[in-house]
């Protein structure tokens, strides 16, 4: 069913990360899809430091952009506009994923080419069109007169304010944003109940149409790289969704044109516009997409609502004091 190269884009099939064991494989209850964890292993005082650094402007060239700029906390992470906007008016030219549970992503960025969190949070301050820093030294030396960050970086790194604690810092900050006790979480440990019977008709929809072939695990996503038209060429049908080449921009190999990592559906209700180039308005239309390039196939529309009342079930709740 699958094109060459498939199982070797797959990658790690498992990983570490936040003190739990995300897998592709069924969870003991059976199930493709196991749900978020309700307590992971945070230095508190660490993710205080990086929630700071995390909104601070000044990791900016001109004081206007923050993490937060672009990964709205109140609007779930993520931001409502197809490519984010850096320093002066400069528009990015991927869109910019929820970072809530961003922290069970087996890599980081569209194109995978951050390890974890803390290498992802080096890149966009230093992107010209992001945050438009010259260097990192020059960042220090903003940094250098504030009291408050450098007494923190002493007790909790020993060490003056560097450019690994404020990315290590930011990092554990991230991890804390989960978004656990969805409804869908909460039917997977017993509670027959929390979903309706359209979300349980649309879950058994999502496995035996294939769905959750790429999305399962904690994340609903988040643990692979698949090509972006796998049974139907996207170059051939959509042009604004096949001119990046994605992870192909990263390796040079012929293999990954059009290669992403799957992203989670955790807050895909949420969290539109859709696509690394937030190209697509809304759920109905991903959803319709994702089934004719990824599936090659088509599906009555009540399947497809079904499916997408399966997605809202998936969201949980906010992480506390973020």
């Amino acid at each position: 069913m699958f094109q060459k190269g498939f199982l070797r884009q797959l990658g790690v099939l498992t990983v570490a990360v936040l003190g739990v064991t995300l897998s592709t494989v069924k969870a003991q209850s059976g199930e493709p899809i196991q749900p978020l964890p309700t307590n992971i292993k945070i230095n508190d005082s660490i993710a205080a430091l990086g929630k700071q650094l995390f909104f601070d402007k000044r990791l900016s060239v001109d004081d206007t952009i923050s993490c937060a700029s672009c990964h709205d906390i109140d609007g779930w992470g993520a931001e409502a506009k197809s490519v984010s906007e850096g320093v002066k008016k400069q528009l990015g030219e991927r869109n910019s994923p929820t970072v809530f549970n961003s922290g069970l992503n087996f890599k980081q960025f569209w194109d995978g080419r951050a390890d974890d969190l803390s290498h992802q949070a080096s890149g966009p301050v230093v992107n010209p069109i992001e945050m438009g820093m010259p260097s990192w030294d020059k960042v220090l030396e903003k940094l250098e007169g504030d009291q408050e960050y450098q007494k923190a970086a002493n007790q909790l790194f020993g060490s003056a304010l560097t450019k690994d604690v404020i990315v290590e810092a930011i990092a554990e900050y991230e991890k804390t944003l989960l978004t656990p006790n969805s409804p869908f979480d909460r039917y997977l440990k017993g509670d027959a109940g929390a979903i309706s019977d359209v979300q349980k008709k649309g879950y058994e929809l999502f496995k035996s149409y294939g769905c959750v072939s790429c999305h399962q695990g904690m994340n609903v996503g988040g643990n692979m790289f698949q090509k972006f038209g796998v049974l139907e060429d996207i170059a051939m049908n959509d042009r604004s969704l096949s001119n990046d080449l994605g992870r192909y921009m990263v390796t040079n190999n012929e293999w990954d044109k059009r290669v992403f990592k799957v992203p989670s559906l955790r807050l895909a209700t949420k969290t539109a516009p859709y696509f690394h180039n937030g190209s697509v308005p809304t759920i109905e239309e991903a959803v319709d997409i994702m089934i004719k390039f990824q599936l090659g196939r088509s599906v009555p529309q009540q399947d497809r609502d079904a499916i997408i009342k399966f997605l809202e079930s998936l969201v949980g709740e906010k992480p506390k004091g973020s």
